[in-house]
């Protein structure tokens, strides 16, 4: 070695590292790097978008943040029924007065009962805010009943019905008195009539012995099953009984006393319309889907006392059945059902 120069000597040196440093690499493959895995592969998966909610399925679930809150997860669920479509069907229009305004419906209906909407229009508390003269309330009137006649419903195939909570409204009177005017028959149905009206439009044949229905309108709320060969109908508080000095927990005993009324067997499912269903379905729909399962009342925060008193029923009603799957349908409607039976 004396007779090596220094460069040469680095050069040595410098192997003997190296032979050092792969055989222990091989042979020893935990010693470098920490003691990590054998491999590491890299994770391309992009984050959630500001790491908002993870999907998985049906299943939605928040991560746990880095404060020591707890994770939270609600489940959520499509309804795979598709309903039949009418063959050669007719098309049929009704107007519902109903107890904050008007809504009309176009359908298709055939001679089985299959039936489409064709068209919805709802109006804007009308009859609290537009009608306040009988010259107001008959051009409103001429105004649903010529969309009507355009979009190709026939005049004898035009109906209106009066919901019972706008039975109880004063300006209805004047709405009826035009309408008898005009020549058109006024519906008028009881609470058990509409609730028994619902459960025609959105209770699917195969659910006849299964589930029940419940309409949630801001004057009352309707809760309808079928028991043999009769359709039973029950009337609770509507999402309006605020108004009227109603507490919540009256409100609530009172919806929970009317569900328990459903029979045991067939609560496995509810379908659900109304104004406060249609507004928490609109959280969860996805695209233009029929139907829309809801979350449980308690994952919904509410806008407003109509929605909060909507939930509270809704939740009584939950807890009395035990009922998990509630199914808003997008096209149902109890003045449907009303044309289901002419």
């Amino acid at each position: 070695m004396s007779r090596l120069t220094p460069f040469a000597r680095i050069l040595i040196v410098m192997a003997i590292v190296a032979a050092i440093f792969f055989g222990v690499k091989k042979f020893f493959p935990g010693v470098i790097g920490g003691g990590g895995d054998t491999a590491t592969t890299e994770d391309t998966t992009a984050p959630p978008a500001d790491d908002a909610t993870t999907t998985t399925g049906s299943e939605t679930t928040t991560p746990t943040d880095n404060s020591g809150g707890s994770t939270t997860t609600t489940t959520t669920s499509s309804f795979n029924y598709t309903a039949p479509e009418p063959v050669n069907g007719t098309k049929k229009g009704v107007v519902e007065l109903g107890a904050t305004g008007f809504n009309s419906f176009i359908i298709s209906v055939d001679a089985q009962k299959n039936w489409k909407l064709e068209k919805a229009d709802y109006g804007s508390s009308l009859l609290y805010e537009s009608m306040t003269n009988d010259a107001e309330v008959t051009a409103g009137l001429k105004n649903y009943i010529s969309n009507m006649l355009a979009f190709g419903v026939g005049g004898k195939d035009i109906h209106f019905v009066i919901s019972s909570g706008a039975q109880k409204v004063e300006v209805t009177k004047k709405i009826i008195a035009a309408l008898k005017k005009m020549n058109y028959f006024v519906n008028t149905v009881t609470p058990e009539q509409e609730g028994q009206l619902a459960l025609k439009s959105v209770l699917p044949a195969s659910y006849n012995d299964k589930a029940f229905v419940v309409d949630i309108g801001s004057g009352n709320t309707k809760i309808s099953w079928i028991q043999g060969n009769s359709v039973i109908g029950k009337e609770a508080y509507g999402a309006k009984y605020f108004q009227k000095n109603i507490t919540d927990d009256a409100a609530y005993q009172n919806a929970a006393a009317m569900a328990k009324g459903v029979p045991s067997g067939q609560r496995g499912t509810c379908f659900i319309i109304g104004g406060v269903p249609f507004e928490l379905a609109k959280q969860g729909r996805n695209g233009k889907e029929r139907y829309t399962v809801l979350k449980a009342p308690g994952d919904y925060t509410a806008d407003g006392d109509k929605q909060k008193a909507g939930i509270n029923i809704y939740n009584a009603i939950a807890e009395a059945t035990g009922c998990k799957e509630f199914v808003f349908d997008w096209d149902a409607n109890f003045t449907i059902g009303f044309l289901l039976t002419l």
